[in-house]
């Protein structure tokens, strides 16, 4: 990757050679932030209704950013994703290994050096509990936050490697109960994988700090009759509040652009 603009003072994980010579430079956080990632077409679309893994569609298997997906994955201490993403992707786990394999090496060394064992922590959200009890998640292991009525579905059918916990006797789940659950469990840097309306109740409950967007050249397109949904999507922003994003950093590859944002 090609370094355009970087702030001074970013905070620096110990990268390897390797990794940072893949990724440009640096990266880092400071303790407790809550962090995203997406990949959009160039108007605007992150996902693609129907299509299991509609990301790598959007970025073209784009392998540059599938590194910085992994890359990102290694830095965090969970991984939070809603029920859309889990099951617009039936095989997936959500590590960084799984995403990037050639990365492996780089991501288990980057892990030990900031003192973090074994995978991230995957953290599905769902008030329905209408998830596949059989998804390879599970079986390796998920912490699934629901409703009461949702947690009735799921106690007795996900595999024991998986703890489900009711959050909310309604038929809404609080991100503000969601984020307080996971801290507890010592999880001080969470990466949120969406979906966008995971992202847009993040944001409008002010939990999210920084934004990781790549922009790909690809355009998507939408129909009248599909859901080809932006970012954020279930809250409304403007004009009632105002978020605005700090170009914290900017990369390029070929026609792809590697942006971060902190959120304010």
């Amino acid at each position: 990757m090609e370094l355009l603009f970087e702030k001074d003072g970013l905070p620096a994980f110990p990268l390897s050679r390797s990794l940072a010579h893949e990724y440009g430079g640096k990266l880092g956080f400071d303790t407790s932030r809550v962090y995203a990632n997406f990949v959009s077409s160039l108007d605007g679309v992150v996902a693609l209704e129907n299509i299991n893994n509609s990301s790598l569609l959007i970025s073209g298997n784009n392998e540059p950013d599938r590194f910085v997906m992994g890359l990102l994955r290694a830095c965090a201490d969970a991984v939070l994703i809603g029920a859309g993403t889990l099951r617009a992707s039936p095989r997936s786990l959500w590590t960084a290994e799984a995403i990037y394999p050639d990365g492996a090496a780089g991501f288990a060394e980057l892990r030990g050096s900031i003192g973090r064992s074994g995978p991230p922590q995957l953290v599905v959200l769902t008030t329905r509990g209408e998830l596949d009890p059989h998804h390879p998640a599970f079986e390796a292991g998920a912490l699934i936050l629901t409703t009461e009525s949702g947690a009735k579905k799921l106690v007795d059918s996900v595999p024991s490697a998986s703890t489900v916990v009711a959050l909310s006797g309604g038929h809404d789940l609080d991100l503000v109960d969601v984020m307080a659950r996971v801290r507890s469990d010592g999880h001080e840097l969470v990466l949120a994988e969406g979906g966008p309306t995971v992202i847009g109740g993040l944001l409008k409950r002010g939990l999210l700090d920084e934004i990781f967007l790549t922009i790909s050249p690809i355009l998507a397109g939408r129909g009248e009759d599909r859901d080809r949904p932006g970012l954020v999507e279930g809250a409304e922003l403007l004009p009632d509040a105002t978020i605005s994003g700090e170009l914290l950093s900017l990369r390029k590859h070929g026609s792809y652009l590697f942006s971060r944002y902190a959120v304010a």
